[in-house]
């Protein structure tokens, strides 16, 4: 069920909730309490997906029916706290969030901080300053971002945009969210999530319709327009510049040096402006955001950045390897390096007719000059030391605590899915946290809760992604024999046979676009 559809029902209904709780995944959102607050003066609701336990609904109701008095805010501390804690007894592994928030001070408080808040940022976006917004938004703490929702904490948003709007937006939010409970590992997670866009923008045109039929703020809906704007802008600019091929894993494969982060010169800039400029009237952004309307584009906004955004993308030769003291390395400059939001390095075995693609993982090293290395010690995650593919999610760090999310696509027992592994500061050698079921073809959009246990006797099979000599991709194939589960499963860096690898880093820029380095060897 969508909000606006969520808001009619609560209207038909004809009534007012003391509290709205939601004992579901990824409901505790801007939105959400937008949608409620007209029905109800509370809401109970997880940022993130929920483990499939739920509520643990015995103890809190008891307590209610022995005092039905009982103010809503201690009922929804005892919600919070039997599920945080009845969670963790049952699956350690899991995410787990739960928050309740004052709809009342919300709805007052909020919407003008909101306001404010997105004005200032259309603003920054709007300028030499759209760095600020999208370093804020690609470090922010996102809830299931394996699914690319684009659902990330308010809060720790605006703190790390930290303009007085910003900071205001989250002094108000923190007072109107009463009561906020985690997971250790669920740092910067505050109460309240919102949608804002980038790793995916096909989404944008259905959430600015939900935002007018349940009236969220309009300047909000202005300000991720303009954001995803640029965005998506940054992503045609290298397109049309006529390097597409530059920087790619295609290229990276067939040993094809080129492509850069930086400007280049500023007559590169400028011809990469024009050509944006030209794809502004002739061009298809539905082939760049992947979505069938694309009127919100602001082209306008797109033309006056023009130049700016030419001179934050592609340069076709700053993306090769220098000797530096007897090794090869990546040297850019500060500024080019400020323009790099994430690095990963890649890993393809060599079967004798083609590459295996090993994963992604947050493996590099930068030397005492602060250039990055090109080298990796020839090993590869293994689980009961087979070799398998693995992919990071995310990677939080809080002081001492921290916690690494990866995924191995796999079959369990015939069924799609991906393990779920998890290395934080009380499990540094990682656990197989479970198994999250993979829903294919368009089954359907939602996100599953909880993840599946494993169990001796089911049956793991690994799927890899295949490419030929040529850089081709040919299918997803598996890996390996059957993986029969009996007991724990230990996780382990395991050296890759013969040492028939070859290794790339992939680079993600401030507009989302993925660049890989030339290849090397261990």
């Amino acid at each position: 069920m969508t909000l606006d559809k969520f808001c009619d029902a609560l209207n038909k209904a004809g009534c007012r909730f003391d509290f709205i709780g939601f004992d579901a995944c990824l409901m505790a959102t801007v939105e959400t309490a937008v949608a409620a607050e007209p029905y109800a003066d509370y809401l109970i609701a997880s940022e993130e997906t929920e483990p499939g336990v739920g509520w643990y609904y015995t103890n809190w109701l008891t307590k209610l029916s022995q005092n039905t008095s009982m103010d809503t805010v201690e009922i929804g501390k005892n919600i919070i706290d039997d599920f945080v804690t009845v969670c963790y007894k049952n699956s350690p592994s899991d995410k787990t969030t739960l928050s309740i928030t004052d709809l009342a001070e919300f709805s007052g408080t909020v919407p003008p901080a909101l306001t404010a808040f997105a004005a200032a940022t259309s603003k920054l976006v709007d300028s030499d300053d759209y760095r600020i917004v999208s370093d804020a938004r690609a470090n922010c703490r996102e809830f299931s971002p394996q699914n690319k929702l684009n659902q990330v904490d308010l809060i720790h948003l605006a703190k790390n945009m930290g303009t007085k709007e910003a900071l205001a937006l989250a002094d108000a939010l923190s007072g109107a969210v009463k009561y906020n409970r985690t997971s250790r590992s669920m740092t910067n997670s505050y109460g309240l999530s919102i949608y804002f866009p980038y790793q995916k923008l096909s989404g944008v045109s259905s959430m600015l319709s939900v935002y007018q039929s349940i009236g969220m703020d309009e300047s909000y809906g202005d300000c991720i327009k303009d954001f995803a704007s640029i965005v998506s802008a940054g992503q045609v600019a290298p397109a049309s510049s006529g390097n597409s091929g530059t920087g790619s894993l295609l290229g990276a494969l067939l040993g094809e040096y080129g492509g850069a982060l930086s400007g280049g010169s500023a007559s590169d800039g400028l011809d990469v402006a024009s050509l944006l400029t030209s794809f502004l009237s002739d061009g298809d952004f539905a082939s760049i955001i992947g979505g069938r309307s694309t009127e919100w584009v602001d082209r306008d906004l797109i033309k006056r950045n023009a130049e700016r955004i030419a001179n934050t993308t592609l340069a076709p030769d700053r993306l090769v390897y220098t000797v530096k003291n007897g090794q090869e390395v990546l040297a850019l400059t500060e500024e080019e390096w400020g323009l790099v939001q994430t690095i990963e390095l890649n890993v393809f075995y060599d079967d004798g007719e083609g590459f295996i693609d090993l994963g992604l993982d947050n493996v590099y090293t930068f030397n005492a000059d602060g250039d990055l290395a090109a080298s990796y010690d020839g090993t590869w995650l293994a689980l009961n030391g087979h070799i398998v593919p693995y992919y990071l999610i995310d990677s939080v760090e809080d002081g001492d605590a921290y916690s690494i999310r990866g995924r191995v696509p796999a079959y369990l027992n015939g069924e799609r899915v991906e393990l779920i592994l998890l290395f934080d500061d009380r499990n540094p050698y990682g656990v197989v946290a479970g198994a999250r079921r993979v829903y294919e073809n368009g089954e359907t959009d939602a996100v599953m809760r909880g993840l599946i246990a494993l169990r001796d006797g089911d049956t793991l099979d690994f799927l890899c992604d295949y490419y030929d000599y040529d850089g081709n991709y040919q299918a997803s194939y598996m890996m390996g024999d059957r993986f029969v589960v009996d007991g724990e499963i230990e996780i382990s860096n395991v050296a890759i046979e013969d040492n028939v690898s070859l290794a790339s880093f992939r680079l993600t820029d401030i507009y989302g676009n993925a660049y890989w380095t030339p290849t090397f060897t261990n």
